[in-house]
């Protein structure tokens, strides 16, 4: 690498030597602005806002929006072009109120000429996604959408499992793999709980373990944590965590069949070992919720919700550190890969392999082992709250009629199949932060929701409101049967610690009769709803849009957090 100042102003100018390092395209040699070099490689300025623009080819915000089309009030386009290499377009969904905050982001970073140590909007994100080797469809952003890791959270993409050239990137999926949502119904009414609301709020917490770095109360041994990565929920069902009728209610049935424990590091495993049934800290919690309203009567019924004030339990975990340390081990083996077989992204975050490649079925069978670890915390942490209402009610989880609603995963990679181009295609489908949401009569769904469709937990933020939701047809034609996970975020943790007061926070929940226990203190300046995206106009906008249909709003009770 030729590094030189000519013509700059003061920034370096790096000959790449045929390879674009910063956009990701092999072309001409040619002279391209780059910051300094920092461990070891040449990162750029921005993500080439003109590929030809030379030094001064940043665009502005106009002629960035440009390439942005609304197509109908909930759906933009974003056109081949927005940024290098697009193979397919990009789709948004936003209401008017949504989309200020993506535009605001993408304002920002025009101005900044992306200085702001590597941060990209997450609208580029979503288009960067739409140049990877294999993608087909569009790239999709739901309406919680925010930037991310390589992928934005809320951004949906397929690969053609046909293609040889099509890849698996751990970008895509997260680092906390199959961090999702469980929702356990009860026959208790607010009345029933008001007298102990406070009692119950600290045996839920009392029970189970959560914050940074927690450690389960669930005894796991090295043989019983392989059983477990490799069985899933079959391994709850034997040692007696778990209902025969849960699994029933898992999305995947709580297994993925591919899961290979020889492919999760040592290290993985032992991050792994100690922190079965654990909740976790960041926005983690375990929630007693109310039934505040119900949109659709016949799917609510279905999932055994049948009045305002019904008493339920949500619980939002993931698979801890063992997952972070899956997705950590394939990044370092992928761009290993990447050298390999000359694949080229835009952004060095979206890290990847060939589908078929060593490294990518290596990912893949490792990535089942977190989903399974994850469907086992929840349901090691579905048992302990069971224990919990059970203590307190002095009855029986099953008197007390504690059954699993559903279980969805919001961070996963999944062979699934869908249309594409009027043919039946079997993709590998990416969500991250974003939920499956098959409809009426998919053969993958429980046989309990096959006329409602797929129960899609929404998880609101600390102090308001959640939603059931139902997977729709054209869910499936528009979005690989995908929609919202939650509210998204709007501002980063360490803006919400500087702007909000902990006790301000506190009494706020206060006044509107919530009962809080809580691990950390900054946490609670950190979920504060603030931080967040309006969950209404998230879940408002997947209902107009029709990718999704409203059936059950919750309300918080009582927030257990890390």
């Amino acid at each position: 690498v030729v590094v030189s100042s000519r013509g700059t102003s003061g920034r370096l100018v790096v000959w790449c030597g045929g390879l674009w390092t910063c956009a990701g395209q092999r072309s001409d040699p040619r002279w391209h602005v780059a910051a300094p070099w920092v461990g070891g490689h040449v990162r750029c300025v921005s993500l080439c806002r003109a590929v030809w623009g030379g030094a001064e080819g940043m665009r502005t915000l106009e002629e960035e929006m440009k390439f942005l089309e609304r197509v109908d009030d909930t759906r933009f386009r974003v056109h081949v072009g927005f940024v290098p290499n697009m193979r397919v377009t990009g789709t948004f969904y936003a209401n008017k109120k949504l989309e200020t905050l993506l535009f605001d982001e993408l304002r920002a970073y025009s101005q900044r000429g992306n200085h702001g140590g590597g941060f990209l909007p997450a609208v580029k994100q979503l288009a960067n996604v739409a140049a990877l080797p294999g993608v087909v469809g569009e790239s999709i952003a739901l309406p919680d959408v925010h930037s991310g890791y390589g992928f934005a959270i809320g951004n949906v993409a397929a690969f053609d499992t046909t293609d040889p050239a099509s890849v698996v990137s751990p970008g895509g999926v997260g680092f906390d793999i199959n961090c999702g949502v469980r929702l356990l119904r009860t026959n208790l009414h607010l009345k029933d709980l008001e007298p102990v609301q406070e009692q119950l709020a600290q045996s839920l917490f009392d029970h189970i373990p959560v914050g940074v770095g927690s450690q389960g109360i669930i005894p796991t041994s090295a043989a019983n944590l392989e059983s477990a990565l490799e069985m899933g929920m079959d391994w709850s069902l034997r040692e007696g965590y778990s209902w025969a009728e849960d699994k029933e209610h898992c999305e995947e049935y709580g297994r993925m069949l591919n899961a290979d424990p020889t492919k999760v590091s040592a290290r993985a495993k032992k991050r792994g070992l100690p922190q079965m049934g654990t909740l976790g800290a960041g926005n983690h919690y375990a929630e007693i919720q109310a039934v505040e309203e119900i949109f659709d009567t016949h799917a609510a019924r279905k999932m055994g919700i049948e009045r305002e004030g019904q008493i339920c339990v949500m619980i939002h975990s993931g698979s801890r550190g063992l997952g972070h340390q899956v997705a950590t081990d394939a990044l370092t083996s992928m761009e290993r890969a990447m050298a390999r077989d000359n694949i080229v992204t835009n952004d060095r975050q979206l890290a990847c392999a060939r589908i078929q490649s060593q490294e990518g079925k290596d990912y893949l069978d490792a990535m089942a082992c977190a989903a399974n670890y994850a469907w086992v915390n929840r349901s090691s942490m579905t048992f302990l709250c069971r224990q919990a209402f059970a203590k307190m009610f002095n009855s029986t989880p099953d008197d007390l009629d504690m059954h699993v609603v559903y279980d969805v995963s919001h961070n996963i990679a999944k062979f699934e199949e869908h249309m594409v181009d009027g043919k039946l295609k079997t993709l590998l489908v990416h969500r991250k932060g974003s939920t499956r949401a098959f409809p009426p009569h998919h053969p993958l769904i429980p046989v309990d929701y096959q006329f409602t469709g797929q129960p899609v937990l929404i998880g609101g933020t600390m102090g308001t409101c959640s939603y059931v939701l139902t997977g729709t047809e054209r869910g499936m034609q528009q979005t690989f049967g995908s929609t919202c996970h939650g509210a998204g975020r709007s501002c980063s943790r360490h803006s919400s610690r500087s702007k909000l007061d902990f006790q301000e926070v506190l009494d706020r929940l206060k006044t509107k009769g919530i009962s809080i226990r809580v691990a950390s203190p900054k946490l609670v300046m950190e979920e504060a709803p603030e931080s967040y995206k309006d969950v209404s106009a998230v879940v408002d906008t997947c209902h107009e849009a029709g990718i999704s249909k409203k059936a059950v709003k919750l309300r918080p009770v009582a927030v257990i957090k890390g």
